[in-house]
């Protein structure tokens, strides 16, 4: 496949306890063998907590909202319009500050496996069990 559209019937929305994830191009959705991109909402005071990605650069968009975005132990709050890098295999965390909900679009990529995310939980592990 070499382009095409995803309706908005087309992306797969999944709800996680901290907010929603909506799947908008993957590799089973749109063919995309380089991008994963996903739009991420948080409910008011919660967030993603400490995670990486082995094989993965991001970028994390901000839409709407207010992101307390942790790239290993920098911490930036960031408004709708800014954004930040995430260079493959480091630790990173997006937790929502505000009262409302917040909203990010993260592309990663290269796209890895049939999903074309992956995701190794580092939340429970120190020093990130202990950095916030």
């Amino acid at each position: 496949m070499s382009g095409g559209f995803v309706t908005s019937r087309d992306v797969s929305r999944v709800g996680v306890p901290w907010g929603s994830l909506a799947w908008l191009s993957t590799p089973a959705t749109s063919g995309s063998k380089a991008l994963v991109v996903v739009e991420v909402v948080f409910n008011p005071q919660d967030g993603h907590s400490f995670h990486k990605h082995p094989s993965q650069e991001e970028v994390i968009y901000v839409l709407e909202g207010e992101i307390e975005q942790w790239i290993d132990r920098e911490r930036r709050v960031l408004g709708p319009g800014e954004s930040a890098f995430i260079g493959a295999d480091v630790v990173h965390a997006s937790f929502n500050v505000g009262d409302g909900r917040a909203r990010i679009l993260a592309v990663l990529g290269p796209a890895v496996g049939a999903q074309g995310y992956e995701l190794d939980d580092v939340a429970q592990q120190e020093p990130w069990i202990s950095i916030r």
